[in-house]
């Protein structure tokens, strides 16, 4: 289980985007079910509470951008699981433009982009999407620390 960094979203290859839509998904459903489950991502994920559902709006509004199709009913269904959970707070929603600040900081980001790059060396990346992935953390994490 993995929640990309949020800055990533917009750079995610598409495998990567609907896989994230289904882990926020499972997230929310694992809450629901069984509270905590004592998962070390839900774990992160119940202590930022307002941050999920912010996240959440990030990956689905990226999907839409990008033309795919977001279900009514399991955006609903997420969006209902969150807010049944108790792990909202709206104040927090429309302020928070950066879900979880002491988790997706430039560490994590590092750690998102040696993932990734990971994969684009095994061959599931293709070089176009790896080229845009590298654009965007260039921009915020200082290239000595990228294997370039």
């Amino acid at each position: 289980m993995r929640l990309w960094h949020y800055k990533l979203i917009p750079v995610l290859p598409r495998q990567q985007l609907l896989g994230q839509w289904r882990e926020c998904c499972l997230i929310a459903k694992e809450i629901k079910e069984k509270g905590n489950p004592h998962h070390i991502l839900v774990n992160k994920v119940l202590s930022n509470s307002g941050d999920f559902l912010c996240y959440c709006m990030m990956v689905e509004r990226e999907m839409k951008s990008r033309g795919y199709k977001v279900g009514d009913k399991a955006s609903t269904k997420l969006y209902k699981d969150i807010v049944d959970c108790n792990i909202v707070y709206y104040d927090n929603i429309i302020a928070n433009l950066t879900p979880f600040p002491d988790w997706h900081n430039v560490r994590y980001l590092r750690q998102c982009y040696y993932n990734l790059q990971e994969k684009y060396d095994c061959g599931a990346i293709s070089e176009e999407e790896w080229n845009k992935i590298l654009e965007q953390v260039k921009v915020f994490i200082d290239a000595r620390f990228m294997d370039v």
